[in-house]
């Protein structure tokens, strides 16, 4: 794709996903990673990275999903594992653009809605949102870093680069390996895997050998 910068932040998942079939340029050599998200796509590119099964139903209350259209199957498997809300009791909206927080829900709740404690980072991510959690296990797994100016941008259309980069980190997001030593840090903190693959790789120390102090306003190195 000529229009996919060398050293972009999304050059490596966009050429992940097209060698995977995961997904196509809107030409035979451009890919417009700036171009919106539809939430047909966002279900679809979610699908194929699950592997394309095949749902176990046919039956949908969506009066919007067209039969035979490239994203039936996807939504038809949505469904059934509750990965897909509706925008209203019969109807999906597949050509409404996908904000980054839906995108971010969707993935979540494809990982199986795993419990995360403590909120993220973002000023503009309100902890009874529907995808605060989402926003927090993503921030976790490394999947989003924000817009910038702490900001999460959850009502912004979420491009083409945006969720295939999200996709990307999602499928290969490394977990650290090291025991947790720090009693502050627990578990399913959305911060955890980031704290202990920073020990892992010597970029920080904690405050002490058993603690972190994650909420901590000192320079952390």
């Amino acid at each position: 794709f000529v229009d996919v910068p060398k050293s972009s932040y999304y050059e490596e998942a966009v050429n992940w996903a097209a060698e995977n079939d995961i997904v196509s340029g809107v030409s035979s050599d451009r890919f417009d990673p700036d171009g919106p998200c539809t939430r047909a796509q966002a279900m679809t590119l979610l699908w194929r990275i699950s592997g394309r099964p095949a749902p176990k139903s046919t039956v949908h209350s969506f009066t919007d999903v067209k039969p035979g259209s490239y994203y039936e199957q996807a939504v038809l498997w949505g469904v059934e594992n509750g990965i897909i809300v509706g925008t209203g009791s019969t109807t999906f909206s597949p050509d409404a653009i996908c904000t980054r927080a839906h995108a971010v829900a969707l993935l979540y709740r494809a990982a199986g809605n795993p419990a995360v404690s403590g909120t993220a980072r973002f000023s503009d991510v309100a902890p009874n949102a529907y995808y605060a959690s989402a926003v927090a296990w993503a921030e976790m797994k490394g999947i989003t870093t924000g817009i910038g100016g702490g900001l999460f941008g959850s009502d912004n259309h979420c491009t083409r680069a945006q969720i295939v980069t999200f996709l990307y980190r999602m499928q290969n997001s490394p977990e650290s390996k090291a025991e947790n030593p720090f009693t502050d840090v627990k578990a399913d903190a959305y911060y955890a895997n980031a704290v202990l693959l920073a020990v892992e790789n010597g970029v920080t120390t904690g405050a002490s050998a058993t603690t972190f102090d994650p909420a901590g306003d000192r320079t952390r190195r």
